[in-house]
């Protein structure tokens, strides 16, 4: 049985007073024993987050294709991460790919930096609208999939989360269906059993797209979501919270 995932990607949002509230927010919360719950803060606000923070786990946006330290100037390495408090960190979220340029092999970089520190990558993978509209959805989620396996083989997947955010409903207020969401993520999960079922059986794959506290319910309740990677819902406490308890029901 896979173990639900909630967790909230703050983006390039916060000031030191925002969060702090945003955190007292979250302490608040009643949130289900039986569901993992992290937060995604920009990087300035990490070392806030892991003070303000009990048992919710904190997460990094991004991270540098080197592990350690070095002459990489505005960089930020997954080593420097772990030593902040973090456990997790986005790989290949659609912003960084489309906006910033991020290529897959510099995905599969910063995938493979991140486990070799210990953090848990969570692999970001999506179409556009142009290429759902083509009919491609699974051919790209495919190849960006496909990035990881064949640089560093299926077995990584065994300590890392996919998460599905199709491009054309991040902040849009557009949401996949459920059904079409779980369409998504059952062929995620089949093409990686092709290769090792065992792996493909345990990996939590989260849906990420205007999840919503009106929605999560529906959306979680298919059998291959796993929970949810929710953007803008999550600089709200009380949205967020009730996603979570979503999850858990």
């Amino acid at each position: 049985m896979r173990r639900p995932l909630v967790a909230g990607n703050w983006k390039m949002h916060g000031t030191r007073a925002s969060v702090a509230e945003l955190l007292d927010g979250l302490a608040r919360q009643v949130l289900p024993a039986d569901v993992d719950t992290a937060v995604f803060p920009s990087c300035v606000h990490i070392a806030q987050a892991v003070d303000g923070l009990g048992s919710m786990a904190v997460g990094a946006q991004d991270c540098a294709v080197e592990s350690g330290q070095g002459a990489f100037t505005g960089e930020v390495s997954a080593s420097q991460l772990l030593d902040a408090g973090c456990s997790m960190v986005l790989v290949g979220h659609s912003e960084r790919r489309l906006i910033l340029g991020d290529s897959d092999e510099q995905v599969v970089r910063k995938f493979a930096a991140a486990q070799v520190v210990g953090l848990l990558p969570m692999l970001c993978v999506g179409e556009t609208l142009e290429q759902r509209e083509a009919g491609e959805t699974l051919a790209v989620v495919g190849r960006q999939l496909d990035s990881v396996i064949d640089a560093l083989g299926v077995e990584v997947f065994a300590r890392a989360v996919v998460a599905y955010e199709p491009v054309w409903a991040i902040g849009t207020g557009l949401t996949a269906s459920p059904e079409q969401a779980q369409d998504v993520h059952a062929a995620i999960r089949a093409r990686l059993a092709a290769k090792d079922a065992g792996v493909a059986g345990a990996l939590r794959i989260l849906y990420g797209g205007s999840v919503k506290a009106a929605n999560a319910a529906e959306l979680f309740g298919m059998p291959d979501i796993d929970g949810g990677l929710v953007g803008g819902a999550s600089l709200n406490a009380d949205e967020f919270g009730a996603i979570c308890r979503a999850a858990g029901s």
